[in-house]
């Protein structure tokens, strides 16, 4: 919302100065978004007479011009290309050192074609008030007294525009009036009363368009009052001045006086109108709801649908526009234009906004409307743009046409004074109470305990006492709400964060100390990309949703990144690692909500955490990759990596052979892990391989209590020891079966098992195969001794072989 400070002031009689009024203005929630004062791009520009204008004498289209800046004062010598410029001619002066706004140059002093020119004479494009740069500012003989005074006090163009965020509960202030209200009700002046006019503007002969509403009784509320006046006689020529520049000022085009009078009072009251050309009319003008099929031509340019639930305004040749949004171009006002209907209806809320965003169209009327505009201002509005435009394109007005009555505006809250202090802290006496309120238009009760309190009808925001506190508190200002910290019950200080919140932060932390880089993905894709990943269900589907592209609720976030490393890998990153932790959906309840940790790796596996590789060449990465991912994670979450169980049924988006699953029993599935399926990756348009894996974090159970007391801090001086084992065991026996079987041989001395190598062939057997693997001793308290590793090493191949039957190779 724009408004000037001069237009402010129509409504406020105030002196404060514009730093104060943009500190209350935010103090009070309608917070400044930025002003824009003239005085700093145009205030160096005066002024000026030119006493002679000559012929350049190396020239022919420039004129040497002797310029009278200032009563007294010698006057300068101003080269001059413009064709209007000449002896007497009252302009703009920009003197040495200007910048010029327009053209975004500083003048300098310098010979044109051989003549100094110690300034410039300005045209309307300079100084950046309009595109006329045909010749330079003619202001008229009548300020030829003003000569040296600053340009924009002498136009009136010293005036600050200030624009401020309005939220949308506050319709009332999307008038320059309901703005001043606000700022009276500070304390920042006194706000002035509206005029009568009703008496004024009524005329002696009926209105000669009948007006009338067509809705049956389910649809009634879309327009329950049209109010109308003829005008006969009118002159639509420009608007004055001052309109034209409040309106630009605003941002807004000047168009024609009948349609600036529109533009104007709805800025200034936040009371949209609109005004006919009567002589365009066929028949009676009515309310109705559109029938599909209809169209019209908008004041826009643009043909527009019309579909069955819009509420438009039609005569008997048809729709002529959507109510309290758009005009139609058909009964438009025209410089021809003599004879006029002025509208003032009241359009309801919601199904102005459903049918602005059915016909995509954004314009201030439904700006307002769908905010909901002051329902008992249709008559006075009506009177108030009659009288406008008596006054300013002349013409004889009729008696005002009202079809229906004006809804309700108006509600009684009982609202108790007590309640600024039980929900605020703040101890506001109750006549600073009642005196807020009565300020901004409330009608309040006798008594200062228990009143009630009537609404005024600008005000449909306000539904119960906790909105009158609000009221009060903003006016008093939220900066005085004391801070006053919470009660603490005792000394313990509880947990700040949930299990799930520390284990999101962990597993952050974790991934990122592994080289992969985090990623946010939409939590909406295809409905197909879905499917692939055991999602697609109706239940999840978006029913607005944003693209086709994005229809359905995710049930994995592996398609969003798996997508995010492809667009990467097309920018010429083949290594690329990314993770995310987000949520993802299988129902539409709460308990179809997960929190997933999800990550993919591309490309080779030099860049990954590998163990052991006896040809040290640069391999792709693989499973292995990020199962180290996975164990890295479930370990910084409280799940030891030893104590869970390797399961093949990994999901159908998984290659089978190359996946797995990570769970703790038959039930609990704590991840999975391994290469994404070539169908799936063709499906995405994403090139392979590709490895991922995915943590339902949500799913796993609250980790133990532990004791406060931290464990002590032991750090083993004594080099571990490395020992090679290889064992020959049946082809289906899982390598983890062997590891595992190795570390519960002597869980103090065993700290780490590693496979790095598997074979098989004829010299180990049919159906058999060879696995290596490594394993960590840490010596505890004394180095080892030979007979020590020979010791435990025949543990740990008795505990394999009693495992899993496996022969040590020789």
């Amino acid at each position: 919302m724009k408004f000037t400070l001069s237009w402010l002031k129509d409504h406020l009689d105030t002196e404060v100065s514009l730093e104060e009024m943009e500190r209350v203005l935010s103090l009070i929630g309608l917070e400044v978004e930025d002003i824009t004062d003239p005085a700093e791009a145009l205030g160096a520009f005066t002024v000026a007479r030119v006493v002679e204008a000559r012929p350049h004498p190396n020239a022919d289209r420039l004129r040497v011009c002797d310029v009278e800046i200032a009563p007294g004062k010698p006057t300068v010598e101003v080269v001059c290309g413009a064709p209007n410029a000449k002896t007497g001619l009252i302009g703009v002066f920009a003197p040495l050192g200007t910048y010029i706004p327009g053209t975004g140059i500083t003048l300098e002093k310098r010979p044109v074609r051989g003549v100094e020119s110690n300034g410039m004479l300005l045209s309307e494009r300079e100084l950046e008030l309009s595109d006329d740069h045909d010749g330079i500012i003619e202001l008229g003989q009548d300020l030829a007294g003003r000569v040296g005074e600053r340009f924009i006090d002498v136009t009136g163009r010293n005036d600050p525009v200030i624009e401020i965020g309005i939220t949308p509960n506050r319709p009332d202030c999307t008038g320059v009036r309901g703005i001043a209200r606000d700022l009276a009700a500070a304390g920042l002046g006194t706000l002035k009363p509206m005029p009568e006019l009703k008496h004024a503007v009524e005329g002696a002969a009926a209105c000669p368009v009948n007006i009338e509403l067509r809705f049956d009784d389910a649809a009634k509320d879309a327009c329950p009052v049209f109010a109308g006046r003829h005008v006969a006689g009118v002159a639509n020529g420009p608007a004055p001045a001052w309109v034209q520049q409040r309106l630009r000022a605003i941002g807004l085009r000047p168009i024609s006086a009948l349609v600036d009078i529109t533009n104007y009072i709805s800025m200034d009251l936040g009371r949209p109108l609109h005004v006919y050309d009567a002589d365009k009319l066929k028949g009676t003008i009515h309310a109705r709801l559109g029938e599909a099929g209809e169209t019209f031509d908008g004041l826009d340019g643009k043909s527009h649908e019309v579909t069955s639930e819009m509420c438009v305004i039609a005569d008997e040749s048809g729709v002529l526009g959507f109510g309290g949004i758009l005009g139609g171009e058909s009964t438009g006002c025209t410089p021809e234009t003599t004879n006029v209907l002025i509208e003032c209806a009241y359009f309801d809320p919601i199904r102005t906004a459903a049918t602005g965003r059915t016909a995509q169209i954004q314009s201030d009327a439904r700006y307002r409307f769908e905010r909901g505009v002051d329902p008992e201002l249709v008559v006075p509005g009506l009177d108030i743009a009659t009288d406008m435009v008596l006054k300013l394109c002349g013409g004889t007005p009729s008696k005002a046409c009202i079809a229906g009555e004006p809804p309700a505006g108006r509600k009684t809250v009982a609202f108790d004074f007590a309640r600024v202090a039980k929900l605020t802290g703040m101890d506001v006496p109750a006549e600073t109470s009642r005196n807020i309120l009565t300020k901004l238009g409330f009608g309040v009760g006798q008594g200062n305990g228990k009143v009630d309190v009537e609404t005024p009808p600008w005000r449909p925001d306000i539904d119960g006492a906790a909105d009158l506190v609000e009221e009060v508190i903003r006016i008093v200002g939220l900066d005085q709400v004391p801070s006053v910290a919470l009660p603490r019950d005792g000394d313990t200080v509880q947990a700040v964060m949930t299990d799930l919140q520390l284990r999101v932060r962990r597993g952050r932390r974790v991934l990122a100390g592994r080289g992969l880089v985090e990623a946010i993905t939409w939590s909406f894709i295809q409905r197909g990309e879905a499917t692939l990943f055991g999602g697609g269900q109706d239940d999840l589907e978006l029913a607005n949703p944003i693209s086709t592209e994005m229809s359905s609720m995710r049930p994995s976030l592996l398609p969003g990144l798996l997508t995010a490393a492809q667009r990467n890998r097309n920018r010429g990153f083949a290594d690329t690692a990314l993770f995310e932790i987000g949520q993802a959906y299988s129902g539409d309840d709460e308990t179809g909500q997960h929190t997933h940790a999800s990550g993919v790796r591309i490309g080779t596996a030099a860049f990954a955490s590998r163990g052991r590789n006896w040809d040290g060449a640069a391999e792709s990465v693989d499973l292995f990759d990020v199962k180290q991912d996975v164990l890295a994670l479930l370990d910084a979450i409280g799940i030891d990596p030893d104590t869970v169980q390797v399961s093949r049924d990994a999901p159908a988006w998984y290659h089978p052979g190359r996946s797995a699953v990570l769970q703790r029993g038959p039930k609990l599935r704590l991840a999975t892990f391994g290469e994404l399926h070539p169908s799936v990756l063709s499906a995405l348009d994403v090139d392979g391989p590709v490895v991922g894996f995915e943590i339902d974090l949500s799913a796993i159970p609250p980790a133990k209590r532990k004791s406060p007391q931290r464990p002590e801090f032991a750090v083993n001086d004594l080099n571990a020891v490395h020992r090679d084992f290889a064992f020959v065991v049946a082809a289906d026996v899982a390598a983890g079966d062997i590891m595992r079987a190795a570390r519960n041989a002597d869980k103090k001395l065993v700290t780490g098992t590693t496979v790095f190598d598997v074979f098989s062939g004829e010299s180990v057997g049919a159906n058999r195969k060879s696995v290596a693997i490594e394993v960590t001793l840490q010596p505890q308290g004394a180095t080892f001794t030979d007979e020590d590793i020979e010791a435990v090493s025949n543990k740990i191949v008795a505990a394999v072989q009693k495992a899993t039957g496996a022969e040590l190779r020789s």
